[in-house]
């Protein structure tokens, strides 16, 4: 059985931030592998996506080729995963859900439900610094969505507890803006603690969206729930599952 995690904040649109539970992968990959890019069986991912699709009613589950940049698709019908490279969606259309992968980036889903226009981003700590979030709230405006009638719901990433990065890394956000020190906590030598869910959240309430909250829940930390990029990397695991952050009106 599937056990997506539901944010209050999205109430009356079917969304769901997605576990491994409910899957038909294995190995590494045990449980519900959405990501078109591992090195599953391509059978077990489509298995598994067919079954998140029937979970949120959709005609469709659509996703596209991440590349942690701060381009958006506006979707009204299927496409192909190779036939846009974004990190976030944006439609007005009924019947389709918007999906986002991650394994420790963080999944953003957003709704205007006057407006009837819903989005989805993958914000790593690059496609947050470069502006996803703002561009998703700005390709949902171009359907006739109102920031300030706009929900964000940020789901599970990896904590400020399990992100150590290095001084170059802080420097990045420095340089940026030199207030971004207070997403950073003392580690060990001269390595530094990021807090990616409260970077991002601060770019949505910056951006002036009606409210923002994450779920509290860590990548990292529940091996049996996510999957996660950095634990794998840890373990000197050669790939590793992708979770799926989807929504439909």
């Amino acid at each position: 059985m599937l056990e997506p995690i539901k944010s209050d904040l999205l109430g009356g649109v079917a969304h769901g931030f997605f576990t491994r539970r409910g899957g038909v992968s294995t190995g590494i990959y045990q449980g519900l592998n959405a990501g078109a890019g591992s090195r599953d069986d391509p059978a077990a991912v489509v298995e598994n996506r067919a079954r998140i699709a029937s979970h949120l009613d959709a005609e469709h589950l659509i996703s596209v080729w991440q590349v942690h940049s701060a381009d958006v698709v506006t979707v009204d019908g299927p496409i192909a995963r190779d036939a846009a490279k974004a990190d976030g969606l944006v439609t007005a259309t009924p019947g389709l859900a918007l999906g986002v992968l991650t394994a420790d980036c963080t999944p953003v889903l957003f709704a205007d439900r006057s407006a009837g226009v819903v989005g989805a981003a993958h914000a790593g700590w690059k496609g947050a610094l470069g502006g996803i979030l703002e561009a998703v709230i700005q390709g949902m405006e171009a359907l006739g969505a109102r920031r300030e009638d706009i929900l964000a719901a940020v789901g599970p990433v990896i904590s400020q507890r399990a992100y150590e990065v290095g001084p170059e890394f802080v420097e990045q956000f420095m340089d940026d803006d030199p207030d971004a020190a207070r997403f950073f906590a003392n580690g060990q030598g001269d390595r530094s603690m990021f807090d990616l869910p409260g970077f991002c959240l601060s770019r949505l309430r910056e951006a002036g969206v009606r409210e923002a909250a994450w779920t509290g829940h860590c990548t990292y930390s529940d091996e049996n729930r996510f999957y996660s990029y950095r634990r794998a990397c840890h373990r000197g695991e050669d790939d590793y599952g992708r979770l799926i952050a989807a929504i439909r009106l």
